[in-house]
């Protein structure tokens, strides 16, 4: 991607907007023309609500807990660029309090019977699973139309997005308020994350890409938890992480439970209304199993201290209960691989640069080879 940075730069505002926002392929031209001009009104609004952070910090009327969170990001940042070889460039060195709960809301959708996502394309980023809004409204409106499509649909908000470092020149993706009062672990990892596809961005593969970004936010945090942080700081991610790890074997689980079942549709043809109740009984089961795990975290056998509150668990309640094809098809795209790159970070002798060039020369492959490859490093235990 980075070879289209100089062209891109000599680009109006409004046209780098198009060319980052795209527009969906199954949509007519005044649908696509609205969807360029909420991606325009939204980012820009973004970009003008963001000032740099030494500015912020200098205020005498901020509240102090806004002004070490904003400090933290600065040594955050700063120890991106030095140990984990991510970008040093404007992104991430301006907040903006966008004062609501998400940066965007993106939209993701599947079949009925099949765990794989729908995808718009983009000129850009190309084909992705997901189409990201900046109200909520019109995300819900593009998702009732996938539904009246006989589409699974979610709609969700995610605190921040990337623009891949084509906007630095403008003074690069911000902070914002709708994850800057994160647990620390949680903020790093993000700010991380986010980083990462500045460093290597596959065209067509949203799989590579989040599951390539989630495995630098889980490496990197790992390296700050151990080296920056304090014993609170590292109990305190210990203990979300532990939930995260077992709410993710428990979903990685259903998801090979119901490709199974879909692929027995394949090969049998089966009436759609068997198919359904086969189906019915899978989320049940998995409901029932959300279930047993809450317990285990709010009331722990032997009247041990709980694990986590009803408020910690609000998130993961919310997700199960509207669980279906689309959020476990989205949820494998941040997870699938993440293990694969793991690997191939220890194989290249835990070396940044080493590691990124490692996974340069896989986006250089076709992708049906790229995640063979990636498949071929995973841990056999780690295999749904």
């Amino acid at each position: 991607m980075r070879q289209f940075l100089p062209r891109l730069r000599a680009l109006p505002p409004l046209m780098i907007s198009l060319a980052l926002a795209g527009c969906a392929s199954t949509t007519g031209p005044t649908h696509a023309l609205g969807y360029y001009w909420q991606s325009l009104r939204g980012h820009m609004q973004l970009m003008h609500a963001a000032e740099p952070i030494d500015d912020w910090v200098a205020r005498t009327n901020i509240p102090p807990a806004l002004r070490e969170r904003l400090q933290l990001a600065q040594h955050a940042r700063a120890f991106a660029v030095a140990e984990l070889g991510l970008p040093d460039n404007a992104s991430y060195r301006r907040y903006a309090d966008l004062k609501r709960p998400a940066a965007v809301w993106n939209v993701v959708a599947a079949p009925p019977y099949s765990l794989t996502l729908h995808t718009w394309c983009f000129p850009v980023t190309g084909c992705i699973g997901y189409r990201g809004y900046f109200t909520e409204a019109a995300a819900q409106a593009e998702a009732a139309e996938l539904a009246a499509q006989g589409l699974e649909v979610e709609v969700y908000g995610v605190p921040a997005y990337s623009t891949l470092g084509y906007m630095n020149w403008a003074g690069g993706d911000p902070l914002l308020s709708t994850f800057i009062a994160w647990p620390e672990g949680d903020f790093v990892r993000l700010l991380f994350h986010e980083l990462a596809h500045q460093v290597v961005y596959a065209k067509d593969d949203t799989l590579f890409n989040e599951s390539f970004a989630t495995a630098v936010e889980r490496i990197g945090v790992a390296q700050w938890l151990a080296t920056q942080s304090t014993p609170a700081a590292r109990e305190a991610y210990a203990t979300s992480e532990a939930r995260r790890s077992a709410f993710r074997t428990l979903t990685r689980a259903t998801r090979a439970h119901l490709a199974a079942i879909y692929e027995q549709k394949e090969a049998s043809a089966r009436e759609s209304k068997g198919l359904e109740a086969i189906k019915s009984e899978a989320m049940q089961r998995f409901r029932a199993d959300y279930a047993a795990l809450r317990e285990r975290w709010l009331h722990p056998k032997g009247g041990g201290a709980p694990q986590a509150s009803t408020a910690q668990v609000a998130g993961y309640d919310r997700w199960v209960a509207q669980a279906n094809n689309a959020s476990f098809a989205a949820q494998a795209a941040y997870d699938e691989l993440v293990p694969a790159f793991e690997a191939l970070f220890e194989r290249e002798g835990r070396d940044w640069p080493r590691f990124y060039d490692a996974v340069r020369q896989l986006t250089q492959q076709p992708q049906p080879q790229r995640h063979a490859a990636l498949r071929a490093l995973r841990p056999s235990q780690t295999t749904p």
